[in-house]
């Protein structure tokens, strides 16, 4: 177990939350903060560029590129010199992506697992030294029921998320004799902005994006709720969607018809030009 607070009740928690100025990053942010806890807010827009009033009381913000190690080293160097530390890191900056394997060249894929996955990367190997030396802390990775069930026409997309998932598992088992608790977050679609973030050569592809996500019902806040219930009781895997559930047993225990569906999925996909 961590040795760390892990409830609103006890003392303040020092949290860093990057992709923090829309939807699940954002609130992740007015989670913790309400809370008491401080929250370093991070994402790739200027102090200047914050909307007044976005951010909860509790919360700081500061430009962090994921994709940029320097930024990385002056967070952590930020935290560390600022509130003495950090305990919770929240990676959940993230965009969008998809298209046939055909139609997306390889500065798409650099570009997507730049920022998906090694962004992830960067944001553990930063923090990892902070955490270990104070022998605690919680490390929380968000990644998708993509990560789990690989859907066609969406090639970069579930690499990306399919690594963090792998990240996370192997982290889990390497810090956990130093006390860190690492959680990965499997969402199904969320009604956020980050199909605004997509760039892809296939229409078919953006055009699916935007209609499950803009057709998505579950919000933000109901998903870091549910989240942020099964991190706090110390769960590795959280998928927080009655589909994500579907989808990942039934792609263990109902192959064929798991099959079936990818078939079909990818039998409309084609069928475009």
């Amino acid at each position: 177990m961590a040795a760390h607070p892990q409830d609103g009740s006890r003392a303040s928690r020092r949290v860093l939350v990057t992709g923090a100025a829309s939807g699940l990053g954002l609130e992740f942010v007015r989670w913790y903060a309400v809370r008491g806890h401080r929250v370093l807010a991070t994402d790739r827009i200027a102090p200047a560029e914050v909307p007044a009033g976005l951010l909860p009381d509790g919360a700081t913000y500061r430009p962090l590129d994921v994709t940029r190690d320097e930024d990385w080293a002056g967070a952590m160097e930020w935290m560390q010199q600022t509130w003495g530390g950090l305990d919770v890191l929240v990676n959940n900056a993230g965009v969008a992506a998809g298209g046939r394997l055909d139609l997306i060249d390889m500065d798409e894929w650099h570009r997507v697992l730049d920022i998906n996955l090694l962004g992830v990367v960067r944001g553990c190997r930063s923090a990892v030294p902070l955490l270990r030396a104070q022998r605690g802390g919680t490390i929380v990775n968000v990644s998708s029921v993509a990560g789990l069930v690989h859907a066609p026409s969406m090639a970069s997309y579930n690499v990306s998320k399919a690594g963090v998932v792998a990240l996370s598992e192997t982290l889990r088992h390497e810090l956990a004799p130093h006390g860190i608790q690492v959680s990965v977050v499997c969402p199904y679609f969320v009604r956020t902005n980050i199909a605004s973030s997509m760039r892809s050569a296939d229409p078919a592809a953006l055009a699916a994006a935007r209609h499950y996500v803009d057709g998505a019902r579950a919000t933000p806040e109901v998903i870091v709720r549910r989240a942020m219930r099964a991190v706090e009781a110390g769960r590795f895997l959280v998928l927080t969607d009655a589909m994500g559930r579907v989808l990942s047993w039934g792609k263990r225990l109902a192959g064929p018809l798991y099959r079936r569906a990818l078939r079909a999925a990818r039998g409309d996909a084609v069928s475009k030009p």
